[in-house]
């Protein structure tokens, strides 16, 4: 069956860095790879494709023919140009996370173990900032099968910014990790729910939470954490009737037996507990000790963890990609009670 080239068409930008013929290219190799041009069905003739899509015969000639010589199409004489095998080849995927941190390592590491040697990954940083991610994907748009990007930005970034630029990904290309975005179409995403997370955790073990009559979250200024975690830990308060409080700096406040504090970065935790080992009181028994993400460290000082389990986040994506399984999941969330709580 021919595929009129009304209805298999490839966005072709004047403006881009990449020439036509390359653009042409990576397009149609990128969708025979995938599966969207099925193998041995007929495609649009240079004259067809010329005609249709507004650019030189030449440039399609001249795409045509590195198509031919890579086994992505082949000629019939009589009859026209038909979807070869291509080459065989790894599945080529662009995972762009916010930074790399121990937790994004977990990712990444359990993202590649599982792939092994059916894909090839490259790795970005965005680093929160919403131009540098739209560089990201404007200079490598194309290049890739699947976008992997963890969506974490400044606080204050409108959110239509960065939905704009993912956007511009066909939705069957775009892999979504950790945290959940709203748009059309079939992609994946494996996602935390931030505030149902904490909540859910709380609320299945709140007995442990009973001695303590204000729960605070140490949430510092000019951090990139999603606010929904405080949404979640003060849902759980207004529940059980606990006085709710977020602070930014744990050294500026007293410590008085009654209260949990939960923390989000490792930093405020040791804060927290050079503080704590200047009083009276005790962890588990006085004051309560909730941290965000599980560390070797944290597990030998006995303290109390809420985390995501990045691992899986990563191997779940992994397997979500190799059965072209395009759905959103629910990634698992654990709580390890310790000697602080």
């Amino acid at each position: 069956m021919k595929i009129d080239m009304i209805d298999y068409r490839i966005t072709i930008k004047d403006e881009d860095k990449v020439t036509k013929v390359r653009q042409i290219v990576n397009r149609m190799t990128h969708d025979i790879d995938k599966g969207i041009l099925k193998i041995n069905t007929q495609v649009a003739s240079i004259n067809e494709f010329s005609k249709s899509h507004h650019v030189a015969r030449e440039t399609v000639e001249k795409a045509y023919k590195i198509l031919h010589k890579n086994g992505y199409l082949v000629s019939v004489p009589g009859k026209g140009n038909f979807v070869g095998k291509g080459q065989t080849q790894a599945i080529k995927i662009l995972m762009i996370l916010n930074k790399m941190s121990p937790y994004k390592k977990e990712v990444y590491e359990s993202f590649i173990e599982e792939l092994g040697d059916k894909a090839h990954v490259h790795l970005e940083i965005h680093h929160y900032n919403p131009k540098i991610f739209r560089d990201i994907i404007h200079d490598n748009h194309g290049k890739y099968h699947y976008y992997a990007i963890m969506p974490h930005f400044y606080s204050g970034t409108d959110e239509q910014e960065y939905i704009e630029i993912l956007k511009d990904i066909s939705p069957n290309e775009l892999v979504i990790l950790d945290k959940r975005i709203n748009l059309d179409g079939r992609f994946i995403s494996v996602f935390q729910d931030f505030e149902m997370d904490i909540f859910e955790a709380m609320d299945k073990n709140a007995e442990l939470f009973s001695k303590y009559s204000v729960i605070t979250v140490v949430f510092p200024e000019n951090d990139h954490h999603p606010l929904e975690i405080t949404s979640g830990v003060k849902k759980f308060c207004e529940l059980y009737r606990k006085r709710f409080d977020i602070i930014s700096d744990v050294n500026k406040m007293e410590l008085l037996a009654g209260q949990c504090f939960i923390t989000l970065t490792e930093i405020d935790l040791a804060r927290l507990i050079k503080k704590l080992r200047a009083t009276n009181l005790s962890a588990g028994h006085d004051i309560g000790i909730v941290s965000f993400n599980e560390t070797v460290f944290k597990e030998l000082l006995e303290i109390t963890v809420v985390s995501t389990d990045f691992s899986a986040m990563g191997r779940t994506a992994a397997k979500m990609i190799v059965g072209k399984k395009f759905k959103q999941v629910r990634n698992s969330f654990n709580f390890i009670k310790r000697a602080s709580l």
